[in-house]
C-alpha cells in the first residue's frame, strides 16, 4: 500500500479519517494519502489515482522512496513516498474524511496513524 507525503512550503498534508467498525475499527485518525493497489496497477499509478480520488491534487510530483513500514492493520506493508505539488488539496471523499490540512511536521496530531511511518520520514527530513 504506497502512501505519499506531499509537502508543500514545508508542510505535510494531512487528513483526518473516519473508519467505521465495518471498514477496521470505530476511530477517527490523521493520516496522507495514498491507498491499496489495484491488480497489475504500479506503485506510482496507485499513488496518482489515490491523491486525486482523495484529495484532488493532479500535479504531483514524487521525489523520493524513503522505504516501507508495517501498516496499522495487522498485515498491511506501507510504502511510504515523498511528494511536493503546488496545488491545493479538495475534500473528495467526506464519507471518510473530515477535513485536509497543511501541518508542520512538529505539529502532527498524536493520533496520527501510523507513528512509524512518520518517524521515517521525521528521521530523514
Amino acid at each position: 500500500m504506497p502512501v505519499a507525503f506531499i509537502f508543500k512550503n514545508n508542510k505535510l498534508l494531512i487528513g483526518l479519517r473516519n473508519y467505521t467498525p465495518d471498514k477496521w475499527k470505530n476511530i477517527s485518525v490523521w493520516t496522507v494519502p495514498g491507498g491499496r493497489c489495484y491488480k497489475g496497477e504500479t506503485f506510482e499509478s496507485s499513488l496518482r489515482r489515490e491523491v486525486s480520488e482523495e484529495v484532488d491534487i493532479n500535479d504531483l510530483i514524487i521525489t523520493k522512496y524513503f522505504g516501507s513500514v508495517p501498516g496499522a492493520k495487522e498485515g498491511d506493508l506501507v510504502y511510504v513516498f515523498k511528494a511536493e505539488t503546488k496545488q491545493e488539496p479538495k475534500l473528495m471523499e467526506a464519507k471518510k474524511f473530515s477535513e485536509w490540512k497543511w501541518c508542520a511536521l512538529s505539529d502532527i496530531p498524536t493520533n496520527f496513524i501510523n507513528p512509524k511511518a512518520l518517524e521515517l520520514i521525521e528521521n530523514i527530513i
